[in-house]
């Protein structure tokens, strides 16, 4: 059951600041530039927007420059490399400072109008507004079956409030921004950190629609690597699942072996006529198959989370920092 928050109205946001991370995105800046400036001028309140070049391979940096030296709300951070979305995502956190602060992606697939309805509910008091896909155009049948099975499988192995259809287009209030900032794991899942931090939470309905031009940066490998990463990082299901399989093995060992026991004692014992009694190889290899390859996957999925635990007390930079302008 949902907590029940006591909701306080609030005045038009003081400063919006818009944080969208950037990585090979050449193709699709100018219309980015072209839909932003026609959103920004509708704004009711002042803004700032700030874009993250995540190590691209592209001429993404050349043009984020020339967009800041026409105007200096537009500012870029831009990575030593290539640190990842989430990474991406946080830098533009760490450097904002807006009362409203709303995540998107550069690719237009997330309408910028749809801020506007964001901003409403956060004058009707909610800490953070979520966009919630109902239709997503553009995109094979495939891509839809996956990204569906994705947000069910994450609501299962993160956490129960977990929003379905959610991803990370959404506005954050600054008490909610400045809790989560505490918050500084490596292995990021920044929409199951934003349910574990708690507040008001809202969604707002939207049609996604197709990218504005290049191609997607989240393939199914980058998907599934991306929910392993989530799982590994706020759950230890995987493993109690490898322990439940381990489990069910040895179950199933036990039961061979009564069995092998059975036959030989009625072999020894008895030897009723036409009882055959062939100790065979096959069980013993099939068993041992079973139980090394059961040992070696829960082996596997233990040295996973080690390994994170072993990069986390680095105490590493989450990234660094190469290049600000109009910071």
């Amino acid at each position: 059951m949902a907590t029940y928050h006591l909701l306080e109205k609030r005045n038009e946001p003081g400063l919006v600041s818009l944080i969208i991370p950037c990585y090979n995105e050449e193709e699709v800046i100018p219309f980015l530039k072209k839909e932003l400036n026609v959103f920004l001028d509708s704004l009711a309140c002042p803004w700032e927007v700030i874009l993250i070049n995540d190590g691209s391979s592209d001429k993404t940096i050349e043009l984020l420059v020339e967009w800041c030296k026409q105007d200096n709300r537009i500012k870029t951070i831009s990575f030593s490399r290539n640190f990842g979305h989430q990474i991406a995502v946080t830098a533009g956190l760490d450097a904002c400072k807006g009362d409203a602060i709303v995540i998107l992606d550069a690719d237009l697939q997330d309408p910028p109008q749809v801020i506007h309805k964001m901003i409403a509910k956060y004058r009707e008091g909610y800490d953070v507004v979520y966009g919630q896909r109902e239709e997503r155009t553009g995109e094979s049948a495939f891509k839809r079956f996956t990204a569906w099975a994705f947000y069910r499988l994450m609501r299962s192995l993160v956490h129960k409030d977990l929003p379905l259809d959610a991803g990370d287009f959404r506005l954050l209030s600054r008490q909610f921004l400045e809790e989560l900032r505490q918050m500084r794991e490596m292995h990021r899942y920044l929409r199951g950190m934003g349910t574990w931090v708690g507040f008001s939470q809202t969604p707002v309905k939207y049609k996604r629609a197709p990218r504005a031009a290049g191609q997607t940066k989240y393939p199914l490998n980058k998907m599934l690597k991306f929910a392993w990463t989530a799982a590994v990082s706020f759950s230890p299901l995987p493993m109690r699942l490898s322990l439940a399989v381990g489990t069910i093995v040895a179950g199933f060992g036990f039961c061979v072996g009564i069995y092998a026991v059975v036959r030989s004692i009625i072999h020894f014992f008895f030897n009723p006529p036409g009882f055959t009694y062939n100790p065979g190889w096959a069980t013993l290899v099939t068993l041992i198959c079973l139980i090394g390859g059961m040992i070696l996957v829960s082996i596997g999925i233990l040295g996973e989370y080690i390994g994170r635990i072993y990069e986390e007390i680095k105490d590493r930079p989450l990234y660094i920092v190469k290049l600000r302008k109009n910071l």
